[in-house]
């Protein structure tokens, strides 16, 4: 059994509902995988289906290995069976395995036997095992024999092996449903409790779930709302209409091109907030440079009096570069961490989770190598634009606040440099971060094969045009083409954007060209020490909020601030003004009078401080004689208004001292001595 709770998983779902993708995400820390395909290659002519394998082909990282069992379904149990205790499988899936037991070309065969012998495999599976199967039975049933006989076989598999797994879940609309949750870690006897990251983050749920029902108790953060995208980008060759300058812009009408007329933030309200924040009732300076915040958010909500993004949504825009610009770049390691944020892991994750925001990964298109090809061909740039500006109008339909942009891909920094070295005439060694490796050690030789990479890339295109769908074209790639979209469709739908990293800001670059309103619509919370954020930064006018040198991934460096920022906003709104001077000394004065009854004593009654029995133990003559009370020097009463009431500083102890409506207070009782001797 592993330490987080589970070591065999049956994953079911129906078609298209994403349980392969939730399935991978499950053995997306795994440092090698062994990927048992069980669906026979189908007709050669069937270009559909071919298309199905090539895509699962696609998503396996490169230190995957692929094994056949179509030839012989009864070598599966034998593949399980055999697994050592260090391996991780993935089988992928037990529908195209009872299909090819059912072929009659494998008959005659024992079918009800052979599903016995593959749950008993699975049951004393030492290795990692994760499967994936259709669940058939929630449809109508089947009005062949031939039909009939794969639903009933396919259950049949499906309870054994459900049976003979540690957990099973349901995968609906690519959401997980536990059906079957493992065990938490550290509750069985003799267990290892796991580290928290170790355990997927769809299982913690389901644990957290388990937990919640039974009484038991789990500290997990809850999951962020990982969304599958609703828009797609659109086929090539779409007609479109004329170009587009005024807004509202719909979507069989939109054609980027430059110049484009979008709104500005409201030029009143932004200094209106900041001069607002003067008057409020802080005892310090205020809140120093964070001023700035409130501005930014007065000015994109048109209100002096901003509140805090309520509702904020996550784009993790994932595609890689080829050729040099990737160089030292782990493979598949992008797609893992895409992988990752689907399933609800991993540090993006689990910050939108702590955040209350929405997680959206995005499939940008992938770019060729710069320095001997163009990154994309230019009618992919035009949808990746749209693609981009129809996110950011999904997000504002949806009553998105506050968008967040991140990026997670191979080669991504120095595409970004290429950019910044094409619109900005930087040099690439002076805007190329370091690269380090999965170990944290610094690899020199991958960062001058990616300088030299662009170095090439710009060479090659010298005598090409630097206009914005240009530079995308050769040297952006597809998710600086795609973020371009999104900030040109979220300055259009007025919905500011919170910049993190090299992608966001070279899109921020190349969106100059096509609407330069939208720079103004971009909050930079921290610049990360990356030098290429830093000069297209200083080049956009967005002055860094913090300088907290984070370096947690482009997007999770936002989410580490937002809440910071989300506090700046509510103390704006929540505190009230200062009050005036000379109001304030007026109160003081009418709550000074309001303190006296109008003859001398406090409001209690008796004289004393209101216990009801009249400060006895003060009417005692304290010097032991039955003579008058002791007198104390009183201090001389300041000059103050005709109209004011003022109470006697000292007054001897039994006695009442009286104030006068129009005038100082009359002295009580016998003048005291002033060499403080008794008056007899």
């Amino acid at each position: 059994m592993s330490v987080d709770g589970w070591n065999t998983v049956l994953v079911l779902g129906g078609i298209r509902s994403g349980k392969s993708e939730f399935a991978e995400s499950l053995v997306a820390e795994a440092p090698t995988v062994r990927y048992v395909a069980t669906s026979a290659a189908g007709d050669p002519t069937d270009a559909e289906w071919a298309a199905r394998l090539e895509a699962h082909r696609a998503r396996r990282p490169g230190s995957w290995t692929t094994e056949e069992t179509a030839d012989d379904p009864r070598r599966l149990a034998d593949v399980v069976a055999s697994a050592g205790p260090n391996e991780t499988l993935l089988v992928d899936d037990l529908g195209g395995w009872v299909t090819v037991l059912l072929d009659p070309a494998h008959q005659p065969a024992d079918d009800t036997a052979t599903i016995v012998e593959l749950a008993d495999a699975v049951r004393a599976c030492p290795a990692r095992l994760v499967l994936v199967s259709p669940e058939v039975g929630l449809s109508l049933v089947p009005t062949t024999p031939l039909g009939r006989a794969f639903v009933d076989a396919l259950g049949a598999a499906n309870r054994a092996v459900a049976d003979a797994c540690d957990a099973v879940v349901l995968v609906v609309a690519g959401q997980a449903c536990w059906l079957k949750a493992p065990a938490a870690p550290g509750g069985g006897a003799g267990s290892v409790p796991a580290p928290q990251a170790a355990v997927p983050a769809a299982a913690a749920q389901g644990a957290a779930d388990q937990a919640a029902a039974g009484g038991g108790h789990d500290d997990r953060a809850a999951l962020p709302q990982v969304l599958t995208p609703t828009t797609a980008p659109e086929p090539a060759g779409a007609p479109w209409a004329a170009p587009t300058m005024a807004l509202p812009v719909v979507a069989t009408g939109l054609v980027i091109q430059p110049g484009m007329e979008l709104p500005m933030p409201d030029e009143y309200t932004g200094p209106q907030a900041v001069e607002r924040l003067a008057t409020l009732d802080v005892p310090g300076a205020g809140l120093g440079v964070l001023e700035r915040v409130v501005g930014f958010a007065a000015a994109t909500q048109g209100t002096p009096t901003p509140k805090p993004w309520d509702s904020v949504r996550v784009l993790l825009l994932h595609g890689d570069h080829a050729g040099g610009a990737a160089a030292g770049a782990p493979p598949g390691g992008s797609a893992r961490r895409a992988a990752q944020a689907r399933a609800g892991q991993g540090v993006l994750a689990r910050l939108a989770a702590e955040n209350g925001a929405s997680l959206q990964v995005v499939e940008t298109p992938a770019s060729e190598p710069i320095e001997r090809l163009p990154a994309l061909d230019h009618e992919q740039v035009e949808q990746a634009l749209r693609y981009g500006w129809r996110l950011a109008e999904e997000a504002a339909e949806a009553g998105v606040r506050l968008l967040v942009l991140a990026a997670c891909g191979a080669g991504t920094d120095a595409a970004a440099a290429a950019v910044l070295a094409a619109t900005a005439g930087a040099e690439p060694p002076a805007v190329l971060g370091r690269v380090v490796t999965a170990g944290g050690e610094i690899d020199d030789a991958a960062w001058m094969r990616r300088c030299a990479a662009v170095r090439d890339a710009l060479h090659r295109t010298r005598r090409s045009p630097r206009d914005a769908k240009d530079v995308l074209a050769e040297l952006g790639g597809g998710d600086i083409a795609v973020a371009t979209g999104v900030l040109l469709g979220a300055t259009a739908r007025r919905l500011p954007v919170l910049l993190d990293g090299p992608v966001g800001l070279a899109a921020g670059m190349v969106s100059r060209d096509l609407a330069g309103q939208a720079r103004h619509w971009c909050l930079l919370a921290d610049h990360g020490g990356h030098p290429a954020v830093r000069l297209a930064a200083d080049v956009l006018g967005l002055d860094p909020l913090l300088d907290l040198r984070l370096d947690l991934g482009e997007g999770a460096n936002a989410l580490t601030a937002l809440p910071l920022l989300r506090s700046v906003l509510s103390l704006a709104a929540a505190l009230p003004a200062r009050p005036d001077p000379d109001d304030a000394a007026t109160m003081a004065d009418e709550a000074a009078a309001a303190g006296t009854d109008g003859d001398g004593t406090d409001g209690d009654g008796a004289g004393g401080d209101g216990d009801g029995a009249g400060d006895a133990a003060a009417d005692r003559d304290t010097d032991g004689d039955d003579g008058g009370a002791e007198f104390v020097e009183p201090e001389p009463a300041g000059p103050g208004p005709a109209t004011t009431a003022s109470t006697a500083t000292t007054a001897p102890t039994g006695t009442t001292a009286s104030t006068a409506s129009a005038g100082a207070a009359e002295p009580a009782g016998p003048e005291p001595d002033p060499a403080g001797r008794r008056a007899d």
